[in-house]
């Protein structure tokens, strides 16, 4: 099972990419920029160099579509097709006191998230947005 996990914040997009039996990580990296101008990802390989790939992401659904290309890239990337994803974890900074673990986001999850964004305004909004993209851009998850 290979799980995607993303950081989104106001300018930037974290990601790692698990293979969960081997318990290790395939890869990750980081889009920074995204909505500001000048966006590129820096992706690494694990036990690799690091590669570098100017690209503008004018939001945070073109950087997570920005990633993907990079993962299933025929040079750097470590899995062949996006479907090999099988998962996406999200960060989110502040749960209020509806969610003080993981949950699986449906739409009930996303819809309070979206009320209680006020708690962590720099950090929900943008996870909320990464939420959506990444839904829109794996519609099988």
């Amino acid at each position: 099972m290979d799980i995607l996990t993303l950081n989104c914040g106001s300018s930037s997009v974290k990601y790692q990419l698990y293979r969960w039996e081997e318990k290790r990580i395939l890869a990750k990296g980081l889009v920074e920029r995204v909505t500001i101008g000048g966006s590129f990802i820096v992706h690494e390989v694990m036990g690799n160099n690091k590669v570098k790939i100017e690209r503008e992401c004018p939001t945070h659904k073109e950087a997570i579509a920005l990633i993907m290309e990079t993962l299933i890239n025929p040079e750097y990337g470590v899995i062949k097709d996006i479907s090999q994803i099988n998962a996406v974890g999200h960060r989110t900074v502040h749960g209020g006191e509806k969610f003080n673990k993981s949950v699986i986001i449906d739409d009930k999850v996303l819809a309070t998230l979206e009320e209680i964004k006020v708690l962590a305004p720099l950090h929900n909004p943008p996870n909320i947005t990464g939420i959506k993209a990444a839904k829109e851009l794996l519609k099988d998850i």
